[in-house]
């Protein structure tokens, strides 16, 4: 169950250890939140962007590191993500994802895999270059823990999949998971991409969310159903992307991101 700004005591709050410096490109500043203070920060950004659910702490939020994007001028939070690394494939049955989907799976993945919560990232002039730099401090994590295999949920806004079953029937016949990485079903109300009968000859890639879109051209997959989350208003998909199957000039793009290089657009 999730707490509130005023029953949550400050030493809730830890920072695991990634080990990746700030990351600066243009105005922008990529760190990992160090204290209660940007812990909060980051709260109110998701609860700006997600309402009022967001802005509340959740059970996993403790045991999981937190991507701020700051205006270096400013100090204004402009973007982030919350991410949770699982060194062995049992970790990621107790995480986020594993509350909504069977991740009996993954059980058995033979390297760490790192879970991707909460990316938001508030409208602004810069907004391109706020991705670019969440991305280049995944791309640190993945690089220094050897990361197998990236994962989260991608949302679609609303929760009549009947409204999105363009883009989910396209996922199903294109972006299917691996049978042997591929969740099983555990929320209450989920529906299978495969039956919602959108016209097979439409491209649907048009109806999928952005930074879904950013994964899949990463190589990424979906699991076969979408689970229906009423608290947020949304209806959303498990995701992975295998590092190993990113292209290389891809994998080029993000360490150039990552070393404070000038890269072109990776989504």
């Amino acid at each position: 169950m999730s707490a509130g700004p005023a029953e949550r005591p400050e030493t809730a709050f830890h920072t695991p250890g990634f080990g990746a410096p700030p990351l600066e490109r243009g105005a922008q500043v990529a760190r990992f939140a160090e204290n209660a203070q940007d812990f909060e920060a980051a709260l109110a950004l998701r609860g700006r962007l997600f309402g009022p659910h967001g802005a509340c702490a959740e059970t996993h939020d403790a045991h999981c590191g937190h991507i701020l994007i700051e205006c270096r001028s400013s100090g204004d939070l402009v973007g982030g993500c919350r991410v949770h690394l699982h060194r062995a494939g049992a970790d990621a049955l107790n995480g986020p994802a594993a509350e909504f989907y069977d991740l009996s799976g993954l059980a058995a993945y033979p390297r760490p895999m790192l879970e991707i919560g909460r990316f938001c990232v508030a409208p602004h002039p810069a907004e391109p270059e706020t991705i670019r730099l969440i991305w280049g401090m995944l791309t640190r994590i993945c690089d220094a823990y050897d990361v197998g295999l990236l994962f989260g949920c991608s949302s679609f806004a609303g929760c009549d999949p009947a409204v999105h079953a363009e883009g989910l029937s396209w996922l199903a016949r294109h972006h299917a998971a691996p049978t042997a990485l591929s969740p099983g079903m555990r929320a209450p109300e989920t529906v299978r991409l495969a039956e919602l009968g959108a016209a097979h000859g439409r491209d649907g890639r048009s109806a999928i969310p952005a930074l879904l879109r950013g994964y899949l051209s990463l190589g990424g997959w979906v699991s076969d159903h979408a689970v229906i989350d009423r608290r947020f208003g949304t209806l959303h998909v498990f995701t992975g992307v295998e590092t190993n199957r990113i292209p290389d000039a891809r994998k080029r793009s993000l360490r150039a991101i990552a070393a404070r290089g000038h890269a072109s657009p990776i989504a």
